[in-house]
């Protein structure tokens, strides 16, 4: 989910941590579970600073071990010790199992949308992505600001958040039985399907697929059960080609395919150089596919710069291939 519904989520379970009586006894314990919640809520995301290093090291590790079993144990314990030593009279199993759970639901939740985590590490490096809840999804976040503002006026918080959450509970399997006709409508449109990558959008009935056959990538929407194909693509794999081989042992490429499972590849060949693209098609949007990796390679076999991440027209991208190139020089 995004920053603000994680931050949001964690004020909820400081409401729903009422509940225990031992923290609606202390209200010192209570302001110490509710920084707990909300800290914890966004604590596996912290790994965004690595965006300060570059697109390759953010994009292989973001929702990766952050996001793991060991991660989840990691944040709760620290965490509630960070905050227990400037209150240590408050109950610190209480701090802790609350401040945990927040962390639990922060990886919880991650794992419906389209981006996905790497929550079962270190069992699987597998991305998890069951792609039936939006990143930002505004009728989770409103029912949240709904639920903070009753709060304020006095409604009881337990009882509260305890019925929206129910409320959230029957959402999330209302897209799950979305999902799944969606997914037994392409099933019968196509033959040989090997995967099916669905995203929803900000709009109920509105929803992005790419579909993997033995030798097609499809792209389209679904709209009130309707598809429609945009794009299609032939399913080839990569070459085996020196320029190939050169492309795949830079960091942006390698780390764009340490994410990316569905998509399709170029070469272009210029002047000075030639070009190598990948080009992930699970995130069409507006007509353009923002999330790619690309590599320059001159005539000596070198390579000359490289990008990997999200860009909305080919004049960021070269900016950005320009910008890359000058930061690792």
């Amino acid at each position: 989910m995004d920053t603000g519904t994680h931050i949001v989520m964690g004020v909820a379970l400081s409401g729903i941590a009422t509940l225990d009586p031992v923290v609606h006894q202390d209200p010192t314990l209570f302001s110490a579970v509710m920084v707990g919640a909300i800290v914890g809520s966004h604590a596996p995301d912290f790994d965004t600073i690595l965006k300060l290093r570059n697109n390759a090291v953010y994009i292989r590790h973001h929702r990766g071990v952050t996001h793991s079993v060991p991660a989840v144990l990691f944040w709760g314990i620290a965490l509630a010790a960070i905050i227990y030593a400037f209150v240590p009279s408050v109950d610190f199993l209480h701090l802790y199992l609350w401040t945990a759970l927040a962390v639990i639901l922060h990886v919880f939740v991650d794992i419906f949308n389209a981006y996905g985590t790497q929550a079962y590490r270190p069992f699987t490096r597998r991305w998890v992505a069951y792609g039936f809840i939006n990143t930002f999804d505004p009728y989770i976040f409103i029912l949240h600001i709904i639920g903070i503002i009753a709060w304020v006026l006095g409604a009881n918080p337990g009882t509260t958040w305890l019925m929206i959450y129910f409320i959230i509970f029957l959402y999330y399997i209302k897209r799950y039985i979305d999902k799944r006709e969606i997914v037994s409508i392409i099933k019968d449109h196509f033959d040989e399907v090997e995967q099916i990558a669905t995203s929803p959008t900000t709009q109920q009935n509105i929803w992005r697929v790419a579909v993997t056959s033995k030798d097609k990538f499809f792209v389209g929407r679904v709209e009130h059960g309707h598809i429609e194909i945009i794009d299609t693509f032939d399913r080839l794999k990569l070459p085996d080609d020196p320029l190939i081989d050169i492309a795949l042992k830079d960091k942006n490429i390698s780390a764009f395919l340490s994410f990316s499972p569905v998509y399709r590849w170029e070469m272009n060949d210029f002047e000075d150089f030639t070009e190598v693209r990948l080009i992930d098609l699970r995130y069409r949007s507006d007509g353009h596919y923002p999330f790619v990796a690309v590599v320059h390679i001159d005539d000596n076999m070198r390579i000359m710069n490289s990008f990997t991440g999200w860009v909305f027209s080919e004049e960021k991208l070269q900016t950005k291939l320009t910008t890359e190139n000058e930061v690792t020089s």
